[in-house]
């Protein structure tokens, strides 16, 4: 059972995004929120496998809310996905840096919220290859994360590659089929490199990634 907690302002909006996602087998919304402290609060009393969480609140926003739940150890098995109505912009980045494992707009097709909420919960990125060339395209301007270089160093080639692999929008099966090895075999690479660079997630992983230099524009 994948258990979801909502978050936003708008109870119409969350009345509507429960009876969806209730009427769904293996899905159960366990509570809502209306701002950030209160999703902090019941995060912490539910430990929720998903935190739908809106971007712009009153009292705490999204992005300092997914800030907490990601600096918080006992949250660590929660994957906050970002709800906005503007598609990527400096929020969501902003967001995705803080931690969220991905991001949706509110007006999704039914059948595409519920497929995402499932790639969330088993730890997947929500991050389409175009998603993923806007982040490209946000970090051409900006300096090198030296700190995240050094921790680079840690890694082996194959999990170097598999990382880099990542930032490309790939999934296990596709990075897989490229590195040609088993999927298995994949995500131990990709597990095994979040881990040593403290990447809550996949989306972390690709920030991570571009900040470092490990990947670049010219050079995915």
């Amino acid at each position: 059972m994948i258990r979801v907690l909502l978050v936003d302002d708008q109870p119409l909006l969350r009345g509507g995004f429960r009876a969806l996602l209730d009427a769904e087998d293996g899905i159960e919304v366990v509570a809502e929120a209306a701002n950030g402290e209160e999703c902090l609060a019941l995060a912490r009393e539910h430990l929720p496998d998903i935190a739908l969480i809106d971007i712009q609140m009153p009292v705490m926003d999204g992005i300092e809310t997914t800030r907490r739940i990601a600096a918080d150890p006992a949250l660590a098995g929660v994957h906050v996905v970002i709800l906005t109505n503007y598609g990527f912009d400096e929020y969501v980045f902003n967001a995705l840096r803080a931690g969220a494992a991905g991001f949706l707009v509110k007006d999704i097709e039914p059948e595409d919220l519920l497929h995402s909420v499932r790639v969330a919960a088993r730890g997947d990125a929500l991050l389409a290859p175009s998603i993923t060339r806007k982040l490209i395209s946000r970090f051409v301007s900006q300096p090198l994360n030296l700190a995240t270089g050094t921790g680079l160093k840690e890694l082996t080639n194959r999990e170097r590659e598999a990382v880099a692999l990542v930032a490309q929008g790939l999934s296990n099966d596709q990075i897989a089929d490229r590195m040609v090895i088993s999927p298995v075999t994949a995500k131990t690479h990709v597990n095994r490199a979040m881990m040593k660079l403290h990447a809550r997630d996949r989306a972390q992983l690709v920030v991570l990634a571009y900040e470092s230099g490990l990947v670049t524009p010219r050079n995915p």
